[in-house]
């Protein structure tokens, strides 16, 4: 599907399918803006202005209904939104799966939304907030590049939780930003100052991915070989997830992909557990008093 320019058209694919177990309940539907916004609606409201011209939200089958109440009706006349479900039956054929009550993960996620993607596209969580200038950075790397993707990056400190431990990618990056590795760190959280995590302790400083990634289309059938080897090596096993990240890693290490980090400065936040929220909804009305959003993102 191409522009009037007749070039293919960037879309904004959202990761909305995530159960929220933590949280309590599925964060990306949770409202925070004045006028009862998502965050995933600040992500669409700051891809909108940077030229994104589409918009999927990867979600559950059991909140599709939902979304197409809530957000979807609220970005209807705004930009086009198409829905792509994550789901347990999507597999390749012949695939030898065992019983289990929740997708793959989030290489799972962005093949659920091949099938809706013709072109370059931005890559988000449904419920982080990136900022304006983390978003326009990615998509400014799709429109002046030819090939390769790029993942935005945080300072590790700028990303934790005050009310609990989390999970973070942590990113070793080369000369002229080329990305040379991500390693998984659980339990990271703040101590006074310093940083620990389940195995030892980080400075704060490290970059960090929080899944804000630019691709091609090529990332869609890299993702579909990997997926299907995937499954015949681990398919059996109920609790193993296929995670964008762990696939990049090994496309980039077999000189298959190859992945530039954009420094997105330190404007993050987001929902891991229920004491985030207030935190989180103060942080979206210091941003609009000081005129970065409108009241309402939509009229």
């Amino acid at each position: 599907m191409l522009s009037s320019a007749g070039m293919a058209r960037t879309t904004l694919v959202v990761m909305a399918a995530g159960a929220g177990s933590r949280f309590g309940g599925p964060k990306q539907l949770v409202p925070l803006g004045p006028a009862g916004e998502t965050l995933l609606e600040y992500t669409t409201f700051d891809a909108l202005r940077s030229g994104v011209e589409r918009v999927v939200l990867v979600v559950r089958r059991e909140t599709l209904d939902q979304f197409q109440a809530t957000v979807g009706t609220r970005l209807a006349g705004q930009v086009e939104v198409d829905y792509a479900v994550q789901d347990i039956r999507d597999i390749p054929d012949g695939a030898a799966v065992a019983a289990r009550a929740k997708p793959w993960g989030t290489g799972h996620a962005v093949l659920a939304a091949r099938r809706a993607v013709d072109g370059p596209f931005l890559l988000a969580n449904g419920d982080d907030f990136y900022g304006a200038g983390a978003i326009a950075a990615v998509l400014r790397f799709l429109r002046e590049t030819a090939d390769g993707w790029a993942l935005a990056t945080w300072p590790l400190a700028a990303t934790l939780s005050p009310h609990g431990p989390v999970s973070r990618g942590v990113c070793t990056v080369g000369e002229g930003n080329v990305l040379l590795g991500v390693r998984e760190h659980f339990g990271v959280e703040r101590h006074d100052d310093t940083v620990t995590h389940s195995s030892g302790t980080l400075t704060g400083s490290e970059p960090v991915s929080m899944n804000l990634w630019g691709f091609r289309p090529d990332v869609l059938a890299m993702l579909e070989d990997g997926f299907r080897r995937f499954l015949a090596e681990r398919g059996e096993d109920p609790t193993a997830e296929y995670q964008l990240p762990t696939e990049v890693d090994a496309a980039r290490q077999a000189g298959r992909a190859a992945v530039w980090t954009v420094p997105a400065g330190e404007t993050w936040f987001g929902l891991t557990h229920p004491s985030d929220l207030e935190a989180a909804k103060g942080r979206i009305a210091a941003l609009v008093d000081a005129g970065a959003y409108p009241h309402r993102l939509w009229r």
